[in-house]
């Protein structure tokens, strides 16, 4: 549009006066976006129909357009807007994807009013220059390297603005700020420990050391949205920083020490402690508890997971307590009270010179009984998918099967495979392939494949389901193997186009979602062949079967409730349907009215006295 063809609009409509700038940027090739048919070119201006002639990327070419119609639905792109640098120099803004990602989003702020926009409005613009499949995996990992950027002000939640900075601003100006202007305190106390560090190196830090410290013993006396963990990791923070600049720590309250003794359960308080901070528990516990530090920490380290668990583990050998961890881990799997995580950690570390002397002697059929035992108690009180880590290191480490049958006899043997074809935290195909490793060890454990003993594994392989809940399966099943896992190569493809796949993060993420993907497929495809569909109409009355609803005295309450015990996957606590796969509907089946059973969850005890049993079909007609 030309300044004549502007002039003539604003005489028909002087309205379109304040909007003149907006009608001068609809110049011929200027790039536009449209709400509903995205990006666009401008090709001309017809001047006998006053309509603009656009170009727009989803093959609409040539459109009409009246200019004051586009004042409301279309936005004209400036010429240093990513966009339009993207698609007039398409070769240097790839290789700034690549290489150099914070300065991709440096040119994408700078076209934003203030220089500044949400995470909304980024990705808008990035989905028009790096496509629907590869930017949002490009824009996660660029937003961790933003932090970073001095250039940059990235916000504290989803929804705040990312900014671009006229004045980058250095690190240590920028966390000094924040911890003053911050009200959170979790984040405070992480910010005040920053400080710390840094005042080693910045004077200008050091000095604000003082005001640092009686602001953060203000917040912690006075919040109430810390966990009791959290707050101890504060008042470490605040009793080191009290040491640097040499104040009285003891004059200072509340004390670590009163957390302690304040906390009931001493497992939840470990897990909301940083884990660089485990070692100065273990030292805390010690000092609170001298009379008794020993049990406690064995106590904390029979429940414990993930690097509580070798930080306990290597506490106590520092303490010269090496033979009381042998006896202990020995009294546990005479219990049978080894725990999944524990033992997850003897597994990986049995080998290693610093452990051998007290683990080499739990290696032994004893303690894989004792991994069955725990796997198929992780199954059973995992309702959902989520793939048991113990399970998956007894699959990968093809060195583990022969170290524990090592010693075992041809019965021990038969006894162990039998227990592993039948517990439920294996998938059939694993169940295969470690069973092999038996065979190759102990032939004689062929025999449980063959005959009577291969009917009843099958038999107690197979999954009773519901018509409905194989169908959801199937359907997940199809969503899986004709879209996700497609889209997921796809992506594949496309990381590997950003570079050295060693340090490529959008690379990594991809195949992590691939192994994701095809460990689903797996679990379904294996699922699904052994599903076998029922309609509860042979559910029995005599004794508790599948598709029987039964009425139960809960011992600890006197309290009487009805559950559904239906199909493997049909389970709906909220609704007390159970599936049969359930600790509870495990106990119940095969028993009559006036039958007690007992249920361990969660290691709570309860006792369940059937009252009535009724066939759930039935009561399908009367609602």
């Amino acid at each position: 549009m030309n300044a004549e063809s502007i002039d003539l609009l604003i005489l028909e409509n002087p309205k379109l006066k304040s909007a003149r700038a907006r009608l001068e940027a609809m110049q011929d090739e200027s790039y536009c976006i449209h709400r509903s048919w995205g990006l666009g070119q401008i090709k001309s201006y017809d001047e006998k129909e006053r309509k603009l002639i656009i170009d727009f990327e989803n093959e609409k070419t040539g459109h009409a357009m009246d200019p004051v119609f586009c004042l409301s639905h279309l936005e004209v792109l400036s010429p240093n807007h990513l966009i339009v640098k993207h698609r007039t120099n398409p070769s240097e803004i790839e290789d700034l994807i690549k290489k150099k990602p914070n300065d991709v989003i440096a040119i994408l702020l700078d076209g934003f009013p203030n220089k500044t926009a949400i995470s909304t409005e980024i990705e808008r613009v990035l989905m028009h220059v790096l496509g629907q499949n590869r930017y949002k995996k490009w824009w996660t990992a660029t937003k961790k390297r933003l932090i970073k950027d001095p250039r940059f002000a990235v916000p504290e939640k989803k929804t705040g603005p990312f900014v671009l900075r006229e004045t980058p601003v250095k690190a240590e100006e920028e966390i000094l700020e924040q911890f003053f202007s911050i009200k959170a305190p979790k984040k405070q106390i992480n910010l005040a420990e920053d400080l710390i560090e840094l005042s080693l190196t910045h004077d200008d830090i050091k000095e604000q050391l003082p005001d640092i410290l009686q602001t953060l013993t203000i917040a912690l006396d006075e919040t109430r949205l810390l966990s009791p963990g959290e707050r101890l990791h504060g008042l470490w923070v605040r009793n080191d920083l009290a040491r640097f600049i040499s104040e009285d720590v003891e004059s200072l309250h509340p004390t670590s020490s009163s957390i302690l003794l304040d906390t009931e359960n001493l497992s939840e308080l470990v897990e909301q402690i940083p884990a660089t901070h485990f070692n100065r528990f273990l030292d805390l516990l010690k000092r609170v508890y001298p009379e008794r530090w020993e049990k406690v920490s064995t106590d904390l380290l029979k429940h414990s997971s993930g690097k509580f668990t070798a930080e306990c583990v290597n506490y106590l050998i520092e303490m010269g307590k090496e033979t009381l961890l042998e006896e202990t881990l020995n009294r546990w799997l005479d219990e049978q009270n080894l725990k999944g995580p524990l033992l997850f950690w003897i597994i990986k570390n049995r080998n290693s010179r610093k452990y051998t002397k007290f683990l080499s002697n739990l290696i032994s059929p004893r303690l894989f009984n004792a991994i069955f035992y725990a796997i198929d108690n992780e199954a059973l009180q995992n309702a959902g998918t989520r793939r048991i880590p113990l399970a998956d290191l007894l699959s990968d480490d093809k060195e583990l099967i022969p170290e524990l049958l090592a010693e075992a006899t041809p019965e021990t043997t038969s006894d162990l495979a039998t227990s592993l074809m039948l517990n439920q935290g294996f998938e059939d195909l694993t169940k295969r392939s470690l069973l092999a490793r038996f065979i190759r060890l102990f032939p004689n454990v062929q025999n449980i494949l063959t005959g009577d003993d291969l009917e009843d594994i099958e038999v107690t392989d197979s999954l009773i389901v519901s018509q409905e809940s194989l169908d959801l399966r199937k359907n997940e099943y199809e969503e899986l193997v004709s879209n996700k896992i497609p889209e997921n190569k796809q992506a594949i493809a496309q990381a590997r186009e950003y570079g050295d796949i060693r340090e490529n993060s959008e690379y990594k993420m991809a195949r992590e979602d691939q192994d994701t993907l095809l460990a689903r497929k797996g679990e379904l495809e294996t699922e699904i062949r052994l599903a076998r569909v029922t309609d509860f109409t042979d559910a029995p009355l005599e004794l508790v079967g599948i598709g029987n609803v039964v009425e139960l005295l809960i011992g600890s309450t006197g309290k009487t409730v009805s559950y559904s015990i239906l199909g493997a996957w049909d389970s709906k606590p909220e609704e007390n349907i159970l599936s049969y796969k359930t600790p509870i509907g495990q106990s119940l089946l095969s028993q009559k009215v006036g039958s007690t059973v007992k249920t361990v969850i969660d290691e709570t005890e309860e006792e369940w006295t059937i009252k009535s049993i009724s066939r759930w079909i039935d009561l399908q007609g009367k609602k």
